[in-house]
């Protein structure tokens, strides 16, 4: 019996099988609201027979979105042109659907990656950023504006209701961006955050906002739903965020009642050195695992079967997460039980394209 293809339960979540789509931007949306690009997309890897699917990066509020051409929901605009998309995937798939919530920080603001991604002067059609400290991310950009006591309040509710408004389109689960540099990360990173105050210079205190956002979306969310965070569980910088300060996070986060980690990594600093190579990110959900407990969605190139099954074999992660490897092959998991002799959902419409040999590769949504 493949472990890939076991259950898991993140929360009261129940899920058919232990990959996860990883949430991964578009650049296709108009003033933050989903359309026709988001329903093809999404609806395509809705028929992947992984898991989860969890959205790309939703911004809280405007300013919060990476690029004009973010997705967002903070407008009922917004709400509306999501719940079209969840509505069609619902009648046609029995995937879950999380919704990630982010808030870019001082990397908002920024050309798509294919037009460089070069952050975007007021003058140029960007807008100001805002961070915990007025230290801009990369050489050439302009300084953020630093969060002031009413700024915090806001980001606070705008977190919060963005958390309704996923509620209200029957999001199955949150998942909070934490890393990869943006807002929430730029926090808890001592190279980012220079504060004075309650939320700066102590490891507690860098945390402090990032515990409350937690706080908030989880008092905002159907209780009976999931919501769990992604961390970057390094700065691979030194004197930055490290594996240890996550440790200390992540416990924190478990006492909160936080389902799950999706643990990744980088993103602080254009100075990062990682060292990439196959699986490089899971012995980290490794560690946070072993010493504090909470389930772990693992990724950072995890491209074949093989080594995905021998993550959840080992008791290196509870789920394996796959961003670029589903963009490549949307069926991903359904070649993968083909290799390793499981099962996996597929709409009907599409079973005579197993292949010969394999009789019983797919189920449907009842199986």
């Amino acid at each position: 019996m493949s472990r890939l293809f076991e259950p898991l339960t993140i929360g009261a979540l129940q899920l058919t099988n232990r990959i996860v789509i990883a949430p991964m931007c578009q650049y296709s949306a108009h003033e933050g609201t989903a359309g026709d690009w988001h329903l093809i997309h999404l609806g395509n890897l809705a028929f992947s027979g992984a898991g989860m699917l969890v959205i790309e990066a939703t911004a809280v509020s405007p300013e919060g979105r990476i690029s004009a051409l973010d997705l967002g929901l903070y407008s009922d605009a917004n709400e509306a042109g999501l719940a079209r998309v969840l509505a069609a995937i619902r009648a046609h798939s029995p995937i879950r659907v999380a919704v990630q919530l982010s808030h870019a920080g001082r990397k908002a603001s920024v050309r798509p990656p294919w037009e460089g991604g070069a952050q975007l002067t007021p003058g140029q059609g960007g807008w100001p950023t805002l961070a915990p400290s007025a230290l801009p991310h990369a050489h050439g950009d302009q300084a953020p504006e630093e969060l002031d006591a009413e700024g915090l309040a806001r980001v606070r509710a705008q977190f919060a209701s963005a958390a309704t408004r996923a509620g209200r389109i029957g999001a199955d689960g949150i998942e909070i961006h934490a890393a990869h540099g943006y807002l929430l990360h730029e926090f808890l990173s001592p190279l980012a955050n220079r504060r004075r105050d309650a939320y700066g210079g102590s490891l507690d205190n860098r945390m402090r906002f990032v515990l409350e956002i937690y706080d908030a979306v989880r008092a905002a969310f159907p209780p009976e739903r999931p919501v769990w965070m992604r961390l970057s569980a390094t700065d691979w910088i030194a004197e930055g965020w490290t594996i240890e300060d996550t440790l200390v996070l992540a416990a924190a986060l478990q006492r909160r009642g936080c389902a799950a980690l999706h643990v990744t990594s980088g993103g602080i600093s254009p100075q990062q050195s990682i060292r990439t190579a196959p699986g490089y990110q899971v012995p980290y959900s490794r560690r946070i695992r072993a010493k504090v407990g909470l389930p772990t969605i693992a990724v950072g190139l995890i491209t074949s079967p093989e080594l995905a099954e021998a993550i959840i074999a080992n008791r290196e992660a509870d789920a394996v997460s796959l961003a670029r490897a589903v963009l490549y092959d949307p069926r991903w998991p359904w070649h993968a039980a083909a290799r390793l002799g499981a099962q996996v959902w597929a709409p009907r419409q599409y079973w005579r394209c197993k292949p010969a040999g394999i009789e019983h590769l797919f189920l449907d949504s009842h199986g």
